[in-house]
């Protein structure tokens, strides 16, 4: 069976995991890290499943609650796994080394490795509107190669992999609240994955708590939240150059 093992707040790592899993037949089961704890159980992998695990990058890592729940909630057994670090068309710098690194040291065998490129999950007009239809094409046939590389029995090298250790220090990234536009729903708080909004006070956030994954921002249905005109302009103008450029995917097998 497919285990897809997703980490995706907004929704594009998740598009890139489904176009890959298309390449490979069999049936998907889908489980999704970046959701309340409560809603979250421990799920046992066998070498019998085929395990396509995908997360985001923050500044170039893996985001520290993506690695935490991986490890304490999914179960490795010498199971076959493409490890998928998604990023918004800036780089994923020592991301996906990291990921490689941690899927191995958890007793996955690890047979290929992706970086693929999806919409920024903050200044969303990076990397807009991908996976595109050429990105999903490409990536179904990868999976295709996934597939081929796990019945023949092949394991991907650490020296195929981009990436330097120690790892580019982890940076705080901004922290949405909610304007006026809020309507007191309660949605963004009962799916925060680390519970930092208040129901109590919804347009406010717990900064100790939040890890900037903007879920709360891509869920709320009347766009309320957000980190603000200034934090936005800044960060958009912090990765402008690195951004200018269509980058392309990435594939290690």
């Amino acid at each position: 069976m497919i285990k897809q093992i997703t980490f995706s707040p907004t929704g594009g790592t998740r598009k890139v995991a489904d176009a890959i899993s298309s390449g490979i037949s069999g049936e998907v089961e889908r489980i999704e890290l970046c959701a309340p704890a409560s809603e979250i159980t421990t799920t046992n992998l066998s070498k019998d499943d085929l395990a396509i695990i995908a997360a985001p990058v923050y500044g170039g890592r893996i985001p520290a609650l993506a690695i935490e729940r991986l490890k304490s909630m999914v179960k490795a057994n010498g199971t076959k796994c493409a490890v998928v670090a998604v990023y918004g068309n800036r780089a994923y710098d020592d991301a996906l080394l990291e990921f490689y690194t941690t899927c191995k040291e958890m007793g996955f065998n690890v047979i290929a490795a992706v970086g693929a490129v999806a919409e920024h999950s903050i200044i969303r007009k990076y990397g807009a509107n991908r996976p595109d239809a050429d990105d999903l094409k490409e990536l179904k046939a990868f999976g295709e190669k996934i597939k081929d590389a796990a019945e023949a029995g092949k394991t991907l090298a650490e020296t195929a992999l981009k990436g330097n250790f120690p790892y580019k220090k982890a940076m705080a990234g901004p922290n949405p609240t909610a304007n006026k536009k809020c309507t007191g729903c309660g949605l963004c708080a009962k799916q925060c994955p680390v519970g930092a909004i208040p129901l109590t006070d919804l347009r406010k956030v717990n900064k100790d708590l939040c890890v900037s994954c903007m879920r709360c921002v891509s869920i709320c249905p009347n766009e309320a939240r957000s980190i603000g005109k200034i934090m936005h302009t800044m960060i958009t103008l912090a990765i402008k150059k690195g951004c200018a450029e269509r980058k392309k995917n990435e594939l290690f097998i």
